[in-house]
């Protein structure tokens, strides 16, 4: 599977560092992985859906780089989701950060909240990406983990209903940067990071 990943994205997974993750982080990650083991061991399908609080930038990170993941290290039967508690826009550095990273995406409407095609292999099926709440009718109604991406969410939902499992993986809003020059960076930055944290969680999973 590895071989027909764009080879831009196939070059970015090779320069990630998993040795680079604390082992305290490393311990909130492995929940997932005993989640994702679990469901692999008994042949279920694997659904996940990455929570924050607007669905604009760091769950769409997690849902696509989890997606892409399982493909890379050829882990059936996964299907990543996102959502929020309330329903905004992918914001649109998120688009520009994973396009500069090898994604191909495509607008596939142009409304207040855009719908995207994201591809990160020729022959994979096509991530659709937009803002919805993390209960809309696109996304699992059960046996789902969720995974809340932002301590506001987290808090923000204290019961997630439908999931096997709510596990909290929360990352620094890359937001706090826009209209700064720091901003490209900060966005490359972050979407590195979970890159790197969902390869440590899929490679765990050989």
């Amino acid at each position: 599977m590895k071989e027909t990943l764009f080879q831009d994205i196939t070059n970015t997974i090779n320069l990630l560092d998993i040795s680079l993750i604390s082992e305290e982080r490393k311990n909130t990650l492995n929940h997932l992985v005993e989640y994702i083991s679990t469901k692999l061991k008994t042949d279920d399908a694997i659904r996940l859906n990455f929570i924050c609080t607007h669905n604009s930038r760091r769950s769409h990170l997690s849902q696509i780089w989890a997606q892409t993941m399982a493909g890379f290290y050829n882990i059936k039967n996964v299907s990543t989701y996102s959502g929020g508690t309330e329903a905004t826009a992918m914001f649109p550095k998120v688009k520009e950060t994973l396009s500069s990273q090898g994604f191909k995406i495509i607008a596939l409407s142009d409304e207040e909240n855009p719908v995207y095609s994201v591809k990160f292999a020729d022959n994979e099926p096509t991530i659709i990406a937009f803002s919805k709440t993390y209960n809309n009718a696109f996304n699992p109604a059960t046996e789902f983990a969720a995974i809340l991406t932002c301590s506001s969410a987290d808090k923000g939902c204290p019961i997630v209903f439908g999931c096997d499992k709510r596990i909290a993986i929360t990352y620094e809003d890359p937001k706090k940067s826009d209209g700064t020059p720091e901003q490209t960076n900060t966005y490359k930055e972050r979407s590195l990071q979970i890159a790197t944290e969902m390869k440590y969680v899929f490679s765990s999973l050989h």
